[in-house]
């Protein structure tokens, strides 16, 4: 074979394989090695809550987050009230951990109020838009309000008043004024707040109280409610401050403050005392970690109006 000859078979050769190796069916395989796996999308998680909505006394709509996983209807049930400038997001990892001890809990949203937790206080924004008060005294009848639903439409067994802050001293409040009312009360931080009542309305209430109580606080506030708690009229009485610093309210409890398990130890073995539950669910408490609920996006779900 003459060289010409030669170098013309080896161009031939050398076209055809450039020209295979830029077919389609040769980049098939290249292409895909390198189409990523298609996975499906994960399922949303149910939120730990169910929205609710139902008027307060003076026909304002409220916004509340029902925990309420026992099916038990004589389940122990707690209605938890917020702090100033908040909303029922202070109680987003605290519910869930009360589930656990069980209890069925409901979380409001008070007309005095703000955002906590990326949580919109909607109760307070439907006050202002439709330009009524929001002082800490006019949050009075949403806890009424509130404390009545539940006893009218979701528990059967003991009911309980949980407030923290300003709303701890209304819980004491109206307590002491309606009797049976709450069978309980947890009051987180009180204090005579509502000057314009008079420098002792909340003591003078609390002395008719006959259920048993639970106040606490960070630790340089018990004189605040040092003389509230003396005119508590139960016997059933109970305090807690902290050896640390503390919190001021219901974020006391928050897992992100080192003391916090100090509170629940306290707050566990006052509810263990006074309010037994299930022991299935009880033995599955956890008294020294908060385990918080897994966040998520809000849930689309509208609420229920009552």
């Amino acid at each position: 074979m003459t060289p010409t000859r030669s170098w013309t078979k080896w161009c031939y050769i050398a076209l055809f394989s450039a020209l295979s190796l830029g077919s389609p069916q040769a980049q098939g395989s290249e292409k895909e090695k390198q189409t990523p796996t298609k996975v499906a999308p994960a399922k949303a998680e149910k939120p730990a809550f169910k929205p609710l909505i139902f008027p307060s006394k003076d026909g304002l709509s409220l916004r509340v987050d029902l925990y309420a996983p026992h099916k038990d209807p004589k389940t122990p049930f707690i209605v938890l009230f917020h702090q100033a400038g908040w909303s029922r997001g202070e109680y987003r990892t605290i519910a869930p951990r009360l589930n656990r001890m069980g209890f069925n809990c409901m979380a409001v949203d008070q007309r005095s109020g703000g955002t906590i937790n990326g949580v919109i206080n909607e109760t307070a924004k439907r006050a202002k838009g439709s330009k009524l008060p929001t002082e800490f005294v006019a949050a009075k009848p949403d806890i009424e309000a509130a404390l009545l639903y539940a006893r009218k439409q979701l528990a059967k067994g003991p009911l309980l008043a949980w407030g923290s802050s300003y709303s701890a001293a209304l819980v004491l409040q109206v307590t002491g004024e309606h009797p049976n009312i709450a069978d309980g009360v947890l009051a987180f931080a009180p204090g005579e707040y509502i000057r314009t009542r008079g420098k002792d309305w909340i003591a003078k209430s609390a002395a008719n109280i006959t259920v048993p109580v639970f106040v606490t606080s960070a630790k340089d506030e018990a004189d605040n409610w040092k003389g509230i708690f003396e005119a508590i009229g139960s016997h059933r009485k109970t305090s807690y401050l902290p050896k640390t610093q503390g919190n001021h309210g219901s974020r006391a409890l928050w897992r992100k403050f080192k003391d916090s398990p100090g509170y629940w130890v306290a707050v566990t073995k006052f509810l263990d005392k006074h309010f037994p539950r299930n022991r299935k669910a009880a033995a599955n408490k956890k008294t020294n970690e908060d385990v918080p609920a897994k966040r998520k996006p809000a849930s689309k779900e509208k609420p229920q109006v009552q």
